[in-house]
């Protein structure tokens, strides 16, 4: 491996933050005709719908999954945090694998691959169901890095629009993976394998239909590099990334683990999972919507506080509230998880001076963030496996908000992270 490919904490450039780099980094293709650009933008938003049934069509059949393999809590809680830790541990070779064998060919690899590695959580082998999910986590990983900087170069005049159907499509997958998976077990004859492993048919789909794209690709990238010095040592920056971290920790345990959460309360599997589908296309209008809200005011301290504040008291009205609040509580956590992940990608954008730096941040932010996030799932599962309950879960639901207001408000400050960008050339 050369030095240049060498994955450095210190020097990552993330190629989701390419939307922020500045426009000569990357060589526009010549402007595709209408229906050429209508088939790569579907393309693009039906590659983001795959990068989330993964995590919420596990936590649907949760308890089956359990008793047909025969796992333990700290195996269901395993199992529901890998694909989360892949995605902190496999983001920085994203663009490594796009330097090497191009964007394009890296994300049709990475959505076959996908589809390979959802499939085999559908075998009935307790490694397979575990090395699927970890195969799939590193795709998603590696997907959620690339997709933003492709809508960037080949939808420049329409970013925001794109952007808005890319961020709908995640939110769709997830709230599909949700409330579609119990329905399909019942339809194929009640297999749990079935239904896991029919997730992998729309990601075969459109790597069909992406591989037009990828073959008809003419773009490069320009090998001028930059690297930017002092973001780890800087607190702001590591508020920055704690917010992004303990707000992923919370979302990710109600895709883990909302669903067995509401079936223990005693909801049916089906009304348990629509619950969460709804909670979850709440937070794609939140998604859009907040950010807007977020840059009007001087500073963005007091609507990250109130939004961590928000999306922890509707988890625990989920949790504990009467069952007839139900639809309610699954709204207001909507908005208040959808506006953190809104608000916590926006503050990357505000709280730095130059578009490489945050680039950086933004690698800090998702290595670390995601990384710190795979806690929150493992210590749901841990806990219930020790109390026998998931009442006590509400002590880390607590901390983790708690913990996204405190680094959230310093986070909000209308500062900017001290770092120097360095150009070092081709």
């Amino acid at each position: 491996m050369r030095d240049t490919d060498r994955i450095d904490p210190g020097s990552i450039e993330l190629i989701e933050a390419e939307p922020l780099l500045e426009r000569d980094s990357v060589e526009a293709a010549p402007a595709p005709a209408a229906m050429v650009r209508l088939l790569l933008g579907a393309s693009l938003v039906l590659i983001a719908f795959n990068l989330r049934p993964v995590f919420s069509s596990a936590s649907a059949l949760l308890p089956e999954i359990r008793n047909g393999f025969g796992l333990s809590s700290a195996a269901a809680s395993l199992l529901t945090t890998l694909p989360v830790l892949c995605l902190g541990l496999f983001s920085p070779f994203a663009p490594i694998l796009a330097r090497r064998i191009g964007t394009e060919r890296t994300l049709l690899a990475i959505v076959f691959l996908l589809a390979l590695g959802t499939a085999a959580r559908g075998l009935d082998s307790i490694p397979l169901l575990y090395l699927g999910t970890a195969l799939a986590g590193a795709c998603i990983a590696v997907g959620n890095v690339l997709l933003p900087g492709l809508v960037k170069r080949d939808f420049p005049d329409k970013a925001a629009l794109v952007t808005g159907w890319y961020t709908m499509a995640l939110c769709a997958g997830a709230a599909g993976g949700a409330g579609l998976t119990i329905p399909l077990q019942s339809m194929l004859g009640g297999s749990v394998n079935g239904a896991l492993a029919i997730w992998a048919v729309p990601a075969v789909v459109v790597a069909l239909l992406w591989l037009p794209q990828v073959l008809s690709s003419r773009s490069r990238v320009k090998r001028d590099r930059y690297a930017v010095r002092g973001m780890w040592r800087d607190r702001l920056a590591w508020h920055v990334t704690l917010f992004m971290g303990l707000q992923s920790a919370l979302a990710y345990c109600v895709f883990g683990w909302l669903v067995p959460i509401l079936r223990d309360r005693g909801l049916d599997g089906v009304t348990a999972g629509a619950v969460v589908s709804v909670s979850v296309m709440v937070q794609a209008v939140a998604c859009l919507i907040l950010p807007h809200l977020a840059v009007r005011g001087r500073d963005q301290r007091l609507i990250n506080v109130a939004l961590s504040v928000l999306a922890v008291t509707a988890l625990l009205g989920l949790q504990f509230a009467p069952l007839s609040t139900v639809w309610l509580w699954a709204v207001l956590q909507g908005i208040g998880q959808g506006g953190l992940i809104a608000v916590a990608l926006t503050v990357i954008v505000l709280r730095t001076k130059d578009p490489h730096a945050a680039a950086q941040l933004s690698g800090m932010a998702q290595c670390v963030g995601y990384s710190l996030a795979a806690i929150g799932p493992l210590l749901v599962g841990l806990i219930q496996g020790w109390t026998g309950s998931f009442a006590w879960s509400a002590v880390l639901f607590v901390a983790l908000g708690l913990g996204a207001a405190v680094n959230g408000y310093f986070a909000g400050q209308a500062l900017q992270v001290e770092a120097e960008t360095v150009k070092l050339g081709g």
